[in-house]
């Protein structure tokens, strides 16, 4: 006798491997076009300037962020993001460091271990709510994963421009703890998508402060390689 659940099986196991291949295609195509985006050049003019101010381009390796001096060109950050916001605010606090991600993603992992895998295919397939999350810093070193860049005055306004943009008016935003003492997370405007990922937002950002960069970010790597390494 013929066992009718093994064709019934098969013929799952056959779509099963049809859409595991389609996923797989349809994710290498997403890094493919990932590299090409970022290899386009923006601002390839780009000369560092001088007598200008100090930033840096950070990552740990998946994400990044932009790390400006607490005060400079008249702007201190710490009437933007208080301190008194933080669970540790006494340190004497020389840099923050600004990012924008996934809201679930940034208040429900607090380590990549906590990511879900669910998760993760529901912000890749509808996105979610923006969220900024701000860290505060005592005198950041140059690194491998904390590369400087010395801006122009005009490049650092613009930048400043940029990075407010998803922010919402003081009165009007909330603000989570962050992942230890010396960060937070706020509100922020913004949707996160396939498209436009916590990368590309850093990416966007440097773009509209006419600092070179690429066409499209979306990885961490489409940041980091447009910034040179500290000698």
């Amino acid at each position: 006798m013929v066992d009718p659940v093994a064709p019934a099986a098969q013929r799952a196991l056959r779509l099963l491997r049809g859409a595991s291949g389609w996923a797989a295609l349809a994710i290498g195509a997403y890094f493919l076009c990932g590299w090409i985006g970022s290899s386009f050049p923006a601002h390839r003019q780009f000369a560092a300037s001088e007598d200008g101010i100090d930033i840096m381009i950070a990552t740990n390796g998946v994400h990044t962020s932009v790390v400006v001096p607490v005060r400079a060109d008249g702007l201190d950050w710490h009437r933007v993001f208080p301190v008194t916001d933080l669970a540790e605010p006494a340190r004497p606090y020389t840099h923050i460091g600004i990012s924008w991600g996934q809201r679930e993603v940034f208040l429900d992992t607090p380590t990549w271990a906590d990511l879900s895998p669910l998760l993760v295919l529901r912000v890749a397939g509808f996105g979610g709510e923006g969220l900024m999350h701000v860290e505060h810093w005592v005198n950041p070193q140059p690194s491998e994963h904390y590369r400087p860049l010395r801006i122009s005055p005009a490049q650092y306004r613009a930048l400043v421009r940029a990075l407010l943009r998803d922010l919402p008016l003081r009165g009007q935003r909330r603000h989570y703890a962050g992942y230890g003492p010396q960060d937070v997370f706020y509100d922020a405007r913004g949707t996160y998508t396939l498209y436009r990922t916590c990368n590309e937002w850093t990416g966007e950002s440097l773009r509209r402060a006419g600092i070179p960069t690429g066409a499209w970010t979306p990885f961490a790597g489409s940041v980091m390689k447009w910034v040179e390494r500290p000698l």
